[in-house]
């Protein structure tokens, strides 16, 4: 490898010792806010200007050489101690308090497992999260900006859509072991646990999927979706809860009684103030839910 003799720059340094560290050049891209290739052109600069043969690039991963192993030991604390010493003298950005209004079940399956993430990113912007569910339905108006469910998006606010509810009966593995079914119907005892705020939800997914429910069916009413899915948890019947009820459904706490979903009319939307809209901090925040929820699936 010729070697070109010329300077080294910070960001070539930065972006070997990324790669190196992750074994990825995607995984190293995210991390300095740039593009895989951009980072993997860096690299190749300096194994030219160095005329080493930095890392061995397989199809599907990538390896250090020798050479490579060797440099990143010695970079690596210099880096470490480059990086403490802007630490030290950076002026640190003025602070930012916003107040976000969150749905409880959306907050504690979704928003508050990602917050480290927006907080490592935005250190400069201090969050205050209002997960009540006094004012489900409406952007609550002291609030910088909000998660909340609409059928439509909310009138003289700016909506941006995340993704619609769907909704999967659940249940505990003993209750979907008792599952019978004969002819389309659910013969077996099969209590149901109703959200007070979707009483026909029940009624929508038994439509929609073709399967009957027991004739006097037995229903426990719940005021939450977060009680909703604990009764369910503690077998006191099948609950409709959203998919992306990850903490609950992953760990199998909770098995889905059936595949089917009842896909609702409504939609989660990320809703600002007017007036909040031109605020940076407001896009910043916007941007990373918009990036990190909309459209899942």
């Amino acid at each position: 490898m010729k070697n070109a003799n010329r300077y080294v720059s910070l960001r070539e340094w930065r972006s070997f010792c990324a790669v190196a560290r992750h074994l990825s050049f995607r995984e190293a891209a995210e991390e300095l806010f740039v593009t895989a290739s951009a980072v993997s052109h860096q690299v190749k600069n300096l194994e030219t200007n160095l005329g080493r043969k930095l890392f061995e690039r397989g199809t599907r991963e990538i390896a250090l050489t020798r050479d490579g192993a060797l440099l990143f030991a010695e970079l690596q604390p210099i880096m470490n101690e480059l990086e403490a010493i802007n630490r030290r003298h950076r002026v640190a950005a003025p602070k930012t308090s916003l107040k976000i209004a969150v749905q409880p079940f959306f907050a504690s399956e979704l928003l508050v497992p990602r917050l480290p993430e927006f907080q490592e990113q935005h250190d400069n912007i201090e969050l205050s999260v209002d997960t009540s569910n006094v004012h489900s339905g409406k952007h609550l108006q002291s609030a910088d900006a909000s998660i909340r469910i609409f059928d439509s998006p909310p009138d003289g606010e700016l909506a941006a859509p995340l993704f619609p509810l769907r909704l999967v009966p659940a249940g505990t593995d003993a209750f979907y072991d008792s599952v019978q079914i004969r002819a389309g119907r659910i013969v077996s005892d099969f209590p149901i646990i109703i959200h007070d705020k979707r009483p026909t939800a029940w009624q929508q997914w038994e439509k929609s999927s073709g399967i009957s429910l027991p004739r006097n069916i037995r229903t426990l009413k719940m005021d939450s979706m977060v009680a909703v899915a604990r009764a369910a948890q503690r077998g006191l019947g099948a609950a409709l809860v959203p998919t992306f009820s990850e903490s609950w459904l992953r760990d199998s706490t909770l098995v889905a009684l059936f595949e089917h979903e009842l896909e609702t009319d409504h939609t989660y939307y990320f809703v600002s103030r007017d007036g909040a809209a031109g605020d940076a901090s407001v896009l910043q925040l916007r941007d990373w839910v918009l990036q990190n929820f909309a459209d899942r699936a």
